[in-house]
């Protein structure tokens, strides 16, 4: 089995989040890719989230239906810090057959010897960077010094392009704060959650000069 790991906030989850997914699942030939949404992740915690029972409620409405999809909820039922090594190793245990994928943006490649048991990180799963149209592949130094030749050709191999969108998560968010339209931002049903549960109405509106990545 072929299992694509996306994690992240999800604070909301919204089209930019599908379609990264869609094309990796496309491209790698996943038989599925598992939506992690974050409990404390280590790099946020300047801004608390959204709540998870929100977060994750917008994610079965924004991937109801596709059986390619799914959603873990290993990190908030946990209710500590989440790091993506102590994650995989969960996966591992469960699905100790899959091949794990660790889905990012490509420009978080670079970071990547910087997180927390970086080279297990790269021994559990194999590391995808997901590149927008134009981009080029970023240097990959950091993770070759960290990796048998042969893995890291694999991860050369196997990096994703997905067209281009401009979409973040704190964009979506202060447009709810300062009362515009997110429209066609976000799947409808998450539209219409967010509205119907005032979510995101005391967002700064300086929140938008804070741009998150759209893996975020």
């Amino acid at each position: 089995m072929r299992l694509g790991v996306f994690g992240g906030s999800f604070d909301p989850v919204h089209y930019g989040h599908l379609l990264l997914a869609e094309c990796c699942r496309e491209q790698l030939c996943l038989e599925k890719v598992l939506f992690i949404p974050a409990g404390q992740p280590p790099h946020k915690r300047q801004r608390p989230l959204t709540p998870a029972e929100h977060r994750v409620a917008m994610l079965e409405l924004a991937i109801g239906g596709e059986p390619g999809f799914e959603i873990c909820r290993y990190e908030i039922e946990r209710r500590e810090i989440s790091y993506t090594v102590e994650t995989l190793r969960f996966l591992k245990g469960q699905f100790p057959q899959a091949e794990l994928f660790l889905l990012v943006g490509a420009d978080m490649l670079n970071d990547l010897p910087n997180w927390r048991e970086a080279a297990e990180i790269c021994r559990l799963a194999i590391p995808v960077g997901v590149r927008r149209a134009g981009m080029p592949l970023p240097s990959l130094d950091g993770l070759r010094a960290m990796m048998e030749p042969s893995r890291f050709e694999r991860v050369l191999q196997l990096q994703v392009d997905m067209p281009q969108i401009e979409l973040s998560a704190s964009e979506i968010r202060a447009r709810v704060a300062s009362g515009k339209s997110i429209r066609f931002r976000v799947p409808k049903a998450v539209e219409m959650y967010i509205l119907h549960h005032g979510l995101y109405k005391d967002t700064p509106a300086h929140a938008a000069a804070t741009r998150e990545s759209h893996v975020c």
